[in-house]
């Protein structure tokens, strides 16, 4: 084990909107267990440059050779990799996920130690540069990319959080891809110093607007172990979200704090940060309360799948029965008509409405949860 962990240390407040100072490796073991809701880490990418790159008119590329970006190999990165994403693991809550972005040097090798520690990945995302630094040796193809993973802490972890309808709006309503065409950090966004750039890998904040408008609900809790300039703090306080940072370099740390002080804080509003209501975080609505609130009657006949061959008639207790005789709920006789396992009843069993019309029952289930929010008069 690293020295770095296996020093004897005092646990450390979990302080939020913070950026503890020093090597994440110390410091993440140090805190309180099950702490935070997401992870998002931009972890040195051991990039390995062997030589001085120079651009055709002779000018030489600011490229990423800082101490912390260099290991003695990939060993020596390896167990690096391991014992952060270890730490972070013990912090993460158990419905939380964890987000790494990588270029080709090191994301494969991230991948399978995430996998090796028993996290599950959910999606890799390509972020595509669309103002991609040129090859300019022109022997290798422009490098117009770079690799995010999403996972959640365990294979059979059931719930973690994914806006899924936060990113269909922001995306004109339709479906969210996993390639998300953003460009570099450039113009006022790029922090500088003495007329350079101040760290060499800054993101921009519209790719971490992203990921924290995904994986989470304002008030979460995010945590960046290699916090840099502050953009996951910047964007975390724009979405009202908390941030914990970790970060070795003071320089970095006293340009993220006046970074995020510059920020106003956001709106006491929730909705309006993104969080709001679906599908899956509604009210429960059980079949039978249909027929409570007289939506639907004992008797009436529902069709699997609009079919008049697969009729059902309702019973009063909220359950169907088959005029062979097989009885169940709305799901369960729906996964015997269907025959592929598991059946969402309410997307498969249609009514026959007052026009005439099929329309699945999941429209009364939308009808009566919208009665049972509307404020009395």
């Amino acid at each position: 084990m690293d020295d770095l962990q296996s020093r004897a240390a005092p646990s450390l407040p979990l302080q939020l909107d913070h950026i503890y100072h020093g090597d994440c490796r110390a410091i993440l073991p140090r805190l309180p267990e099950r702490s935070v809701d997401v992870v998002f880490a931009d972890p040195p990418y051991n990039l390995q440059l062997q030589q001085t790159l120079v651009r055709p008119n002779r000018t030489v590329v600011d490229a990423v050779d800082d101490e912390w970006d260099q290991f003695e190999d990939f060993a020596a990165y390896d167990r690096f990799t391991r014992d952060w994403l270890t730490a972070c693991r013990r912090l993460l809550k158990d419905d939380g996920t964890l987000w790494v972005i990588g270029s080709y040097h090191n994301i494969y090798r991230v991948g399978a130690i995430l996998q090796d520690l028993g996290y599950w990945i959910l999606n890799d995302i390509v972020w595509i540069k669309t103002n991609p630094m040129p090859n300019f040796r022109g022997v290798r193809f422009t490098n117009a990319h770079e690799t995010l993973l999403w996972c959640k802490k365990t294979k059979t972890q059931k719930r973690y959080t994914f806006n899924y309808h936060a990113l269909k709006t922001a995306n004109d309503g339709k479906q969210m891809r996993s390639d998300w065409e953003i460009p570099l950090c450039t113009g006022a966004e790029r922090l500088t110093a003495n007329g350079a750039k101040l760290h060499a890998t800054q993101k921009p904040e519209a790719l971490l607007y992203r990921v924290l408008l995904a994986s989470t609900k304002p008030g979460d809790i995010v945590l960046d172990p290699f916090f840099g300039t502050g953009t996951t703090g910047a964007v975390a306080k724009k979405l009202g979200r908390r941030y914990i940072g970790i970060e070795r370099k003071a320089a970095y740390i006293t340009a993220a704090h006046d970074r995020i002080a510059a920020i106003a804080p956001p709106i006491d509003d929730r909705q309006a940060l993104g969080d709001y209501p679906t599908r899956r975080s509604a009210p429960r609505v059980p079949f039978a309360l249909l027929l409570e609130h007289g939506l639907l009657l004992p008797g009436q006949t529902l069709y699997f799948d609009r079919s008049a061959d697969l009729a059902a008639t309702v019973s009063a207790d909220g359950s169907l029965s088959l005029a062979d005789g097989r009885r169940g709920s709305i799901h369960q006789l729906g996964s015997a008509l269907a025959e592929s396992g598991n059946c969402n009843g309410w997307e498969h069993w249609f009514f026959e409405d007052s026009a005439g019309e099929l329309r699945p029952i999941d429209v009364l289930r939308e009808r009566l949860r919208q009665s049972m929010q509307r404020p009395q008069s």
